[in-house]
């Protein structure tokens, strides 16, 4: 299991919406993995984030990315563009998990290196599945790569 090491697996949340941020956070709680989860709500500070920027200089790496597309400052998609476009950052795995249900989301995610595309559920039950669905196959059984 990729989990047999010791330290906490690090997630990034990119996240403007406090009630999803709070339904990620109760799913987590729950998980057979250790982790930490670190949330940013614009896309600027997502980058700065990742780059170690600012208020960020001591941020710690994250082995995945949890990415909202629509986003303020800068969208989820201009985001995943950069740091699949970073070659200091884009091995880090990137989770889109959306509400958007377009295609044209779905092809030009995927296009510029998503690891995979999540449409956020509605329904509270739903969304919990689905986090602890990413939890149990990303956190679980994926051999993330080392920091």
């Amino acid at each position: 299991m990729a989990t047999a090491s010791l330290r906490p697996i690090e997630i990034l949340l990119v996240e403007d919406n406090p009630g999803d941020v709070d339904l990620v956070l109760e799913s987590l709680r729950d998980a057979k993995v250790v982790n930490e989860l670190h949330v940013v709500t614009d896309g600027v500070d997502a980058i700065e984030y990742l780059r170690k920027q600012g208020a960020h200089a001591d941020a710690v790496r994250p082995d995945l990315i949890l990415l909202d597309l629509n986003l303020p400052k800068k969208d989820g998609r201009e985001v995943l563009a950069e740091i699949k476009n970073d070659p200091d950052l884009k091995q880090i795995p990137v989770v889109v998990l959306t509400s958007s249900d377009s295609e044209k989301d779905v092809l030009e995610s995927y296009r510029v290196h998503a690891n995979c595309y999540i449409r956020k559920p509605t329904e509270f039950g739903r969304f919990l599945e689905v986090v602890q669905a990413i939890d149990s196959f990303w956190l679980t059984i994926v051999k993330l790569p080392s920091r």
